[in-house]
């Protein structure tokens, strides 16, 4: 476990935030930030903002684009610092964050990425990826890595940068894709040799809010899983998942365990992300799918 030595040196650590239509910044003293942060805005303006707060600056960019991917990949761009934590506009951290982020990636020099324990202030059927890791600090791979929440994601900058690894602009609120952007952040960040760990240190909560793209488990939705699913894990195994998750969230559907299954598999056989990506490829080299 992580102990209470100060870091001799202390990097940069930038609070990524995504959020839309806020008049003002108020969202960073409400999150609990007390260093750095960078918020993307998604409104109806363009401008720059900018407040301190008790150990750094807060600097907020309104912008017009849409997309919860898009806005990530901005923060990322914005940012300067060494080391980036995601955060959702509905999570607050605990009073000692940075010394703890700080500390994880001392004890773990070698972590390109670490997914630190954020617990939930409250029981949420909607939440899509409990904890379920023992109290320990342990390496991730695929498949331990489905169970890991966006606002648990940290990561060094320049591991990204210099592998290209970025959200995937098809994913994510606001694509019209469905979600599970995290886990194909983090399957191509394996893919691109980064190191994935988990650490067990409380750094926030998050209280889940009423979604922008989550109405229930109805078929709309596990068409779109299925979709979702086909593009990251490929059509064996998303078959299989598809399967496994309805039996999983039984308790939860809004239509039968058929209905679910049935529409999960049209969104695998539509496989209408991949498509889309095809296409965006072929305009941009100029050729055929």
């Amino acid at each position: 476990m992580i102990n209470n030595e100060k870091c001799h040196v202390r990097p940069k650590i930038d609070v990524l935030i995504s959020c839309m239509f806020r008049d003002n910044m108020d969202i960073v003293e409400k999150s609990g930030i007390t260093g750095n942060a960078v918020v993307i805005d998604q409104c109806d303006e363009q401008k720059v903002s900018r407040c301190s707060t008790a150990h750094g600056q807060a600097v907020m960019y309104s912008v017009t684009d849409r997309g919860l991917t898009k806005s990530r990949n901005l923060a990322i761009e914005k940012s300067d610092a060494d080391i980036c934590m995601l955060c959702d506009d509905d999570e607050l951290f605990v009073k000692n964050y940075r010394e703890k982020i700080c500390k994880a990636y001392k004890m773990l020099p070698q972590a390109d990425v670490i997914a630190f324990k954020i617990t939930d202030a409250e029981d949420d059927a909607m939440s899509d990826r409990p904890q379920s890791f023992p109290d320990k600090v342990i390496r991730l791979h695929f498949p331990q890595t489905m169970h890991i929440a966006s606002w648990q994601i940290s990561f060094r900058r320049s591991s990204l940068v210099s592998s290209g690894v970025r959200f995937d602009e098809l994913l994510g609120a606001g694509s019209g894709n469905g979600a599970q952007e995290e886990l194909k952040f983090l399957l191509d960040c394996e893919r691109a040799g980064l190191k994935i760990y988990y650490v067990p240190s409380e750094i926030a909560s998050v209280r889940r809010t009423s979604s922008t793209w989550f109405k229930g488990f109805d078929e709309q939705f596990f068409e779109q899983r299925g979709a979702t699913t086909r593009y990251i894990l490929g059509f064996p195994l998303a078959s299989l998942y598809a399967v496994y998750y309805v039996v999983k969230k039984r308790k939860m559907l809004d239509v039968s365990p058929f209905k679910a299954i049935r529409a999960t598999f049209r969104g695998i056989l539509k496989n209408s992300i991949t498509k889309q990506k095809c296409r965006q490829q072929s305009l941009k080299q100029g050729s055929e799918c």
